[in-house]
């Protein structure tokens, strides 16, 4: 929708400005847009479909994030579940299209509304507004302790910097996570930029699950930030074999990633890299 940034005023300080003297300039600064949608869901029929929940998310690819979000909440489980997607007006003047409404296929049931996770979700946490620790955890239809993927270290090394070089978004904002999809020749094949870093792998998997690519075997998950529990079970549930991040995992990831069989990587920074479960699957 052209909103993934917006501009706004700022007074810029440079303490080192000593020679203009001109130590506060006020300018414009692009800044990476954070919005509410909220995704409906439900069979098709009269009337609208009740919101399942609202997530806070850069616009852009909304589509695949309300798809992925729903296949990673283990609500839909292929493409075939969905009857139609699509933006709706809302009730924004003039229209922010910040609705998604999801007609479900013939057959597949409606959420169960669940009164303890009726609250927004930030864009900061994947997994908000779960009452109990049972609800966090959704199993993968996929498994992946068998996938024969194997990925030279050197070539991992590599793709930190290929995702950057996509980060358009970030160019212009400085502030969006993101996660890239490269096939184990190192080749990008999808990537998503976002607010909140669970939205970035939403997006991807969302992509996969309407382009019928799921699993992902064979493939690598590289995300921008750090490597949390849930995106590593979002990784689990697209069938990803190896993700890689940036920065640390958590130790619910590194839990999450030995009981998937993953190969789990952190710090992936220039020519190093830890690497946490599935050291199998990185060569020397």
């Amino acid at each position: 929708m052209g909103r993934a940034s917006d501009r706004r005023a700022v007074v810029r300080v440079d303490l080192g400005a000593v020679e203009t003297g001109r130590r506060r300039v006020r300018r414009p600064d692009t800044l990476a847009a954070e919005e509410p949608l909220e995704i409906r869901v439900g069979s098709a029929g009269p009337g609208r479909r009740p919101p399942l929940t609202v997530t806070m998310r850069t616009p852009g690819a909304d589509l695949d994030l309300a798809i992925g979000f729903l296949f990673n909440e283990g609500l839909i489980r292929s493409a075939d579940d969905v009857s139609t997607a699509q933006l709706c007006a809302g009730t924004d003047t003039p229209n922010t299209y910040n609705v998604v409404d999801v007609t479900l296929a013939p057959g597949v049931p409606d959420p169960v509304t669940d009164p303890t996770r009726h609250f927004p979700t930030t864009s900061a946490c994947g997994v908000c507004g779960k009452a109990s620790i049972d609800a966090v955890r959704t199993r993968s239809l996929f498994q992946v302790s068998d996938d024969p993927l194997s990925v030279p270290a050197e070539l991992l090394t590599e793709l930190p910097q290929r995702l950057r070089a996509g980060q358009r978004g970030f160019d212009r904002t400085g502030g969006l996570h993101a996660a890239g999809l490269f096939s184990a020749a190192g080749e990008l094949v999808v990537l998503r930029e976002d607010v909140g870093r669970h939205n970035a792998v939403d997006k991807v998997v969302g992509w996969a699950v309407r382009e019928r690519r799921l699993p992902l075997t064979g493939q690598v998950l590289l995300v921008s930030g750090r490597a949390s529990f849930e995106l590593t079970q979002k990784a689990w549930m697209a069938g990803v074999p190896l993700l890689a991040a940036v920065s640390a995992p958590s130790t619910l990831a590194v839990d999450v990633a030995a009981e998937a069989g993953m190969t789990l990587v952190g710090f992936l920074r220039g020519r190093t890299m830890n690497v946490y479960t599935g050291g199998h699957r990185v060569t020397d």
